[in-house]
């Protein structure tokens, strides 16, 4: 008996791993066709060649040391507008979110409601809106332009929220008793507890941040402030026939999201799916 369902477990192992290959070639052919086309010489690429005859680094060179475009700039305003706005709703998406689960007030819950509205409400809705206000302020073509409209949002609230309920009730009750401030506690039980839901959270806004075009293109007008998503056209308007360049330029703005991928996959995973236990 032992054996029948350990043959059938393992028949269901190579059934998945099969059902799964296809899926995986789908998702990695036009990474790995990237990649190849970047590593190309120029007189291959519309040869209709899938893998280059000789590998050649020309271009990552190019895309790295170009002074006109400055693309390793534009990388560095990528990770410094991404890392702000991460930290920043990981600050007040957990403020906002110990409210809403902890405290009693009144409108508590027509407010919540009001805030989770604010998720069927598209970006392109408020961008005209955003950008006004930008320009009333002085703030285009800043740092300051790139990151404040996107220092909370309502999903990384409900996020936090759903997980906070899954902390007994009669934890902050107890340490009310004791004469324990509502900072305190949210500083030394449910920050530390709540590592994995901030995590996730970190991850998923870091991965958005870094990959908008269409906010940071609209308010930046120097190639000072870029980021590396605008960079990345850039590359292409310089010499339209240098696609080796302009993939090259994608390869190496991919690394920073797989990296997160790869390096936080279970921590995304449990973070999202651990506040589903109790709403």
């Amino acid at each position: 008996m032992k054996q029948t369902l350990l043959r059938r477990h393992q028949w269901h192992s190579v059934g998945r791993i099969l059902l799964n290959i296809p899926l995986m070639l789908v998702i990695l052919i036009p990474l790995l066709y990237t990649l190849s086309i970047s590593v190309m010489q120029p007189d291959e690429i519309y040869t209709n060649r899938l893998i280059p005859s000789s590998v050649s680094f020309e271009n990552y060179v190019r895309a790295l040391t170009g002074s006109y475009y400055n693309f390793p700039r534009m990388i560095l305003n990528s990770f410094i507008v991404s890392t702000t706005v991460m930290l920043g709703q990981m600050f007040t998406c957990s403020l906002a979110a110990f409210a809403f689960s902890f405290l009693e007030f009144k409108g508590k819950r027509a407010l919540f409601l009001a805030v989770l509205s604010t998720m069927m409400v598209p970006g392109e809705v408020t961008i005209i809106a955003n950008y006004l206000t930008m320009l009333r302020w002085g703030w285009l073509d800043s740092y300051k332009a790139l990151t404040f409209p996107f220092l909370t949002s309502a999903m990384g609230i409900f996020l936090l929220r759903q997980y906070y309920l899954t902390f007994a009730k009669e934890l902050y009750e107890a340490a009310k008793l004791d004469g324990c401030s509502n900072i305190r506690f949210m500083g030394s039980i449910v920050l530390p507890l709540s590592r994995p839901a901030l995590g996730a959270l970190g991850a998923y806004v870091f991965l958005n941040t870094w990959n908008q075009y269409m906010w940071p293109l609209l308010v930046t007008n120097s190639r000072h402030y870029r980021t590396v998503q605008v960079g990345i056209s850039m590359l292409y308007d310089i010499d339209a026939y240098s696609l080796g360049l302009m993939m090259a330029g994608v390869i190496i703005v991919i690394v920073p999201s797989l990296s997160i991928f790869v390096f936080m996959n279970k921590q995304l995973i449990h973070g999202l799916m651990a506040g589903a236990v109790k709403g």
